[in-house]
């Protein structure tokens, strides 16, 4: 192995970042809590991430980076459009690792990124047509169309934010109703809360709650549920995905989420091509993977 690249996923309280190789084989992993300066997660921490992972590489050359992050991104031009909760606004991320480490950098959005490594590697390899829909404190997806990667400027697949419910809660965007005010693993802890009384903080009680028939539980996640089918029938009618790769921290209720997700979509569809619904694949190592797949490209 004489050849890998740096993939970095990050995000706002910790960065993974990763060796991978050729064959998309992860070879060394860190996670390292986030480093801000002022509000901005600094970028000097990154640089010091590629040196690191340099350092881990032995004998092997480490021929690109790739980066992967949240917000909007614009891959074609290397840029961080509105990384709010990483404080980044228009900053030329790409261009500046790249003059730091000397090597060819590829810059994704993590959703995207994590899309990209399920549709290569993952839950939805063998197809044309595809989304990857992460849930977890937000909501968002990526898309395969025909074979090619939906990104549309770094402005595509904001799914979290349909409208589901006009007139349900104010969503961090400032729009009334979003579906990640129903269906984000923050909201569903916080909605049980408020109906049963019962100090919940993680959207897994709520799913173990359920799967004991607490019927308060049973409510919140069948409006979760509701609003997840809408959203996905949008998608579906818009785009006909073969496969719908469903990760993040929801997917790990698997079945309790799945099965009755699966179900309201069959009742919801008409002439639509009905995909299958899975569990996404890799994990949290999917934006990792992604980004090596970008640093490949790039180093290529």
């Amino acid at each position: 192995m004489d050849r890998l690249v740096a993939a970095i996923d990050v995000g706002g309280t910790s960065i993974k970042s990763a060796l991978v190789a050729e064959d998309l084989h992860v070879v060394h992993t860190l996670r390292t809590p986030t480093r801000r300066v002022g509000e901005a997660v600094d970028v000097a921490q990154i640089i010091e991430l590629i040196d690191e992972l340099r350092a881990k590489a032995g004998d092997a050359t480490v021929v690109g980076v790739g980066v992967a992050a949240p917000g909007i991104i614009d891959e074609r031009l290397g840029m961080a459009r509105a990384a709010v909760n990483l404080g980044w606004r228009d900053l030329p991320l790409r261009g500046m690792l790249a003059d730091a480490a000397g090597i060819p950098v590829a810059l994704g959005h993590d959703v995207r990124t994590g899309g990209l490594a399920e549709f290569t590697v993952g839950a939805a390899t063998g197809v044309r047509n595809a989304m990857f829909m992460p849930i977890g404190t937000g909501i968002a997806a990526a898309f395969l169309v025909d074979g090619h990667r939906l990104d549309a400027d770094g402005y595509a697949g904001e799914i979290g934010h349909i409208v589901v419910d006009p007139d349900g809660a104010v969503c961090g965007c400032g729009t009334r109703g979003c579906l990640e005010t129903v269906a984000s693993a923050a909201f569903i802890a916080r909605h049980y809360a408020q109906r049963s009384g019962r100090a919940v903080t993680r959207a897994a009680d709520v799913a173990a709650a359920v799967v004991a028939g607490d019927p308060d539980a049973v409510a919140v996640w069948a409006r979760a549920i509701d609003g997840l089918a809408s959203a996905l029938t949008t998608a579906i009618t818009l785009l006909a995905p073969e496969v719908i790769a469903i990760g993040g921290g929801l997917s790990e209720s698997g079945d309790t989420l799945l099965m009755p997700l699966r179900e309201a979509l069959v009742g919801r569809l008409a002439f639509q091509r009905e995909p299958a619904v899975v569990r996404a694949a890799l994990g949290d190592n999917a934006g990792c993977i992604g980004a090596g797949i970008l640093a490949w490209r790039a180093a290529e």
